[in-house]
């Protein structure tokens, strides 16, 4: 090079560089998640009724309301980690994770045309899904400030995980009647509403069991959804399956699931999953992305200079594949699954609108309850029913103000932790209206 060591140099050429703009005086701060601190409200009622039991209906946390991953699994990850050594690590992870992922996990056809090398390890959902959205924002349509769709009420990291990456955020169009279901014709719609302004869809998320709301949809209309939002324009399409093993009915099966699609279509889908839920592994943070190897490559190269997951991680992943995943998973699935049986019942006899299909949660209109006591959103009512009654949900106002009526009620519980937690929440309820 014939430059100066005196002279400052770019370390990109001038053609390469990134505009300058003053977008990020011009964003809304980012609020911390308070997901991680509703349920610090059940001290005031603990210390006011020392003997008292209390609830935790708020918890997305097998790790913290059911036993979490299993001892012998931890201990062979602990094996695993000590024959593997602490040396750094490729940014997907290992070889051997990719595989494991791959064949024992969602033991993959090679007629797939995809392969281990379609696998990414990350330390977690949030790293996976805002990898996830850097790709979709430079591989669609090259752009930042274009929008990611997510839907009305969707799961509060999806409105600030892709804003904070240069991303805007758009609700779809949804009927709580439906549960805010995506359809077709909203995609579409989304799509031209996008398009006034000069922007363009950058990426779909579909997440099945939904987040907060507990939706679940068919595999047939998960697929329509994609094909619909492919056709319209919009560049990505990211199934967010986290949930999809806690469930009385098949987890999903990617093999079939990808028949729905060409080979081109594929290119643009992204496959999300991981233990967090399904093995109660929270602090574990592993998760895994699966997509188009252009896609993998792209983000592989930018964890090379960021995130990498830690081995230990995928080692308590691949111990648990080893073992069988449903055999491993269990001990989150049985109880998740009896939880839900009780709650279904309770929730027809009391008659409260409500949605509650797979996974995790119910999602449920208390709005009554919410202007009897004069409140604008049922934020208020989450501290007041940990503080009085000793049980915590999240309020459906956190993720949305189209959710202001509503809650989240977290069945990841035990069967009769779920029936007293349902209990205590009709008694503050009913408390508003005296």
């Amino acid at each position: 090079m014939s430059i100066s060591n005196t002279t400052p140099v770019f370390a990109v050429d001038k053609k390469n560089l990134i505009p300058v703009s003053e977008h990020l005086k011009q964003m809304v701060d980012i609020p911390p998640s308070r997901m991680f601190l509703i349920n610090k409200s059940l001290k005031v009622y603990v210390e006011k009724n020392p003997d008292a039991k209390i609830f935790d209906a708020s918890q997305g946390d097998g790790g913290a309301s059911l036993p979490g991953v299993p001892k012998a699994i931890l201990e062979r990850a602990s094996q695993l980690q000590i024959e593997h050594g602490t040396a750094y690590d490729m940014p997907f992870g290992t070889d051997a994770y990719r595989k494991a992922v791959f064949e024992q996990y969602w033991k993959l056809d090679s007629g797939s045309g995809w392969g281990p090398a379609n696998v990414l390890g990350t330390a977690g959902g949030r790293d996976a899904l805002i990898k996830a959205y850097q790709a979709m924002l430079a591989l669609g349509h090259g752009r930042q400030g274009d929008l990611i769709m997510v839907s009305r009420v969707p799961w509060i990291s999806y409105n600030w995980g892709p804003y904070g990456v240069g991303a805007n955020v758009l609700w779809a169009p949804g009927d709580p009647a439906q549960g805010w279901a995506y359809s077709e014709d909203a995609i579409r719609e989304s799509v031209k509403f996008a398009e006034s302004p000069g922007r363009k869809i950058a990426g779909l998320v579909i997440t099945n069991p939904d987040n907060p709301t507990g939706l679940t949809i068919s595999v047939e209309k998960q697929a329509s959804l994609a094909k619909a939002a492919l056709e319209a324009g919009v560049a990505f399409v990211l199934f967010d399956w986290m949930y999809h093993y806690v469930t009385d009915e098949s987890p999903m099966d990617l093999n079939s699931f990808l028949n729905f699609f060409t080979p081109e279509e594929r290119k643009r889908l992204m496959f999300l999953d991981g233990i967090t839920k399904s093995l109660g592994g929270s602090n574990i943070r592993n998760c895994h992305l699966i997509a188009d190897e252009a896609v993998i490559k792209f983000i592989t190269a930018r964890a090379s200079h960021g995130v990498i997951p830690p081995f230990y991680s995928l080692a308590v992943a691949m111990a648990a594949y080893e073992l069988g995943y449903a055999e491993a998973a269990k001990t989150i699935i049985k109880p998740t699954n009896a939880s839900r049986v009780v709650l279904t019942k309770l929730l027809a006899e009391s008659g409260t609108q409500h949605i509650i299909g797979k996974g995790y949660y119910a999602f449920m209109n208390v709005g009554e309850f919410i202007k009897a006591k004069g409140w604008v959103d049922g934020e208020p009512l989450g501290q007041y029913l940990a503080e009085n009654h000793g049980v915590a949900i999240v309020p459906g106002a956190f993720f949305s103000p189209f959710g202001n009526d509503w809650i989240r009620f977290s069945y990841a519980t035990p069967a009769e932790k779920t029936e007293g937690a349902f209990k205590r929440l009709v008694e503050g309820l009913e408390s508003l209206k005296k």
